[in-house]
């Protein structure tokens, strides 16, 4: 039997990963105790999600209502399979620099001490697995803020003469920034993943991604950008902008994306990579932007307040220079712009959200 070991099974890219690596083939051990729901309120649960996963992949999904901090609960199942194992797709996180600063302990111990959990449970049972970690480009802090840039009409660009013009690379540094608490939680776990390749030879690989996004989004007020801001347009929910006059700028991508990037290292893993991987060029845009596809698509205009406090930490431009894994991986390539990404997450929750549209 081949098992992939899905943390954070119901949220977005867990869900994904789940269905995808389903369907090829693999038993999937989903790991969710619904933590979005403690952090964020009952609006942001994802138990709906845990539910479709039962429904729709019936004996290939196994779903265990199990913490990542529950070192023993960890070690017991990796014993169980031991070998079976095969994949590790590590996506369950405390996700939110807002939600961080009023419980540091609990962040930290989620994000770091979860994912040392994980691999040291993957070293001691399966040692060949592939261990794949969902990191973030808040590793980097606010050094991205120091990069020339200018001021337009909807949104800040970088100098168009800069190097880093394409997107940011992994060789950024993240040292000597402000990174916020979830930002350090988040460099521990990543160091970790790529030491744990380097030093002990296993097939990790940390994606520090840029907004990851995608219609199973479970968007909340502190996480998840694009689902939540459709979501408060569609509904009337006054949405607020903090800083930067909102011409912050993000590039997103689909969790459909994604999980083909996942795939592509599975199918031919390295030992303690680092990828920065998002929507680059090809799927960005400031706030502004956003608002106007979100009213656009859903023919309703949005309600909202503008903060000029930016949230601490919080990046004015950032757009990530996937150029890395696609040399790695020239087969890969994104197929999901903003404007299909905000259209998939409104004909999705249609229903959903139909009690509010019909206000």
């Amino acid at each position: 039997m081949s098992i992939a070991v899905v943390t954070g099974s119901a949220g977005l890219i867990g869900s994904e990963a789940s269905r995808h690596f389903a369907k090829r083939g693999l038993t999937v051990l989903g790991i969710d105790n619904d933590l979005r729901a403690a952090f964020f309120g009952p609006d942001a649960s994802t138990f709906w999600q845990q539910k479709q996963l039962k429904s729709e992949l019936g004996t290939n999904y196994r779903h265990i209502d199990g913490d990542i901090r529950d070192d023993v609960l960890i070690n017991n199942l990796f014993r169980e399979f031991g070998n079976d194992i095969e994949l590790i797709v590590h996506a369950a996180a405390q996700p939110s620099h807002d939600w961080a600063a009023q419980d540091p302990q609990m962040d930290f111990t989620v994000n770091a001490n979860g994912t040392l959990n994980l691999l040291e449970a993957t070293r001691q049972n399966c040692p060949e697995a592939v261990f794949i970690f969902t990191s973030t480009n808040k590793v980097y802090g606010d050094t991205p803020n120091r990069l020339p840039l200018i001021e337009q009409e909807l949104r800040w660009e970088i100098d168009p003469s800069h190097e880093f013009n394409n997107g940011i690379p992994e060789s950024m540094s993240i040292d000597s920034s402000l990174h916020s608490l979830f930002g350090a939680s988040k460099v521990a776990a990543d160091i970790l993943v790529q030491e744990y390749g380097r030093y002990f030879g296993m097939k990790t690989a940390t994606f520090r991604g840029g907004c990851l996004t995608g219609p199973n989004h479970s968007g909340a007020k502190l996480h998840g950008f694009l689902a939540y801001l459709m979501k408060c347009t569609m509904t009337g929910i006054p949405y607020q902008v903090f800083g930067y006059h909102g011409k912050q700028v993000r590039d997103n991508i689909h969790s459909y994306d994604l999980i083909q990037a996942f795939d592509h290292f599975f199918r031919a893993p390295r030992c303690g990579e680092v990828y920065n991987i998002g929507g680059g060029r090809f799927s960005h845009c400031s706030m502004l932007e956003a608002i106007r596809i979100c009213e656009e698509i859903s023919s309703r205009p949005l309600e909202y307040v503008y903060e000029e406090d930016n949230r601490i930490g919080d990046h004015i431009w950032y757009v990530s220079d996937i150029s890395k894994f696609q040399d790695h991986y020239p087969r890969w390539s994104l197929t999901k712009d903003i404007r299909t990404i905000l259209t998939e997450i409104y004909q999705f929750n249609l229903s959903r959200w139909q009690f509010a549209v019909a206000r």
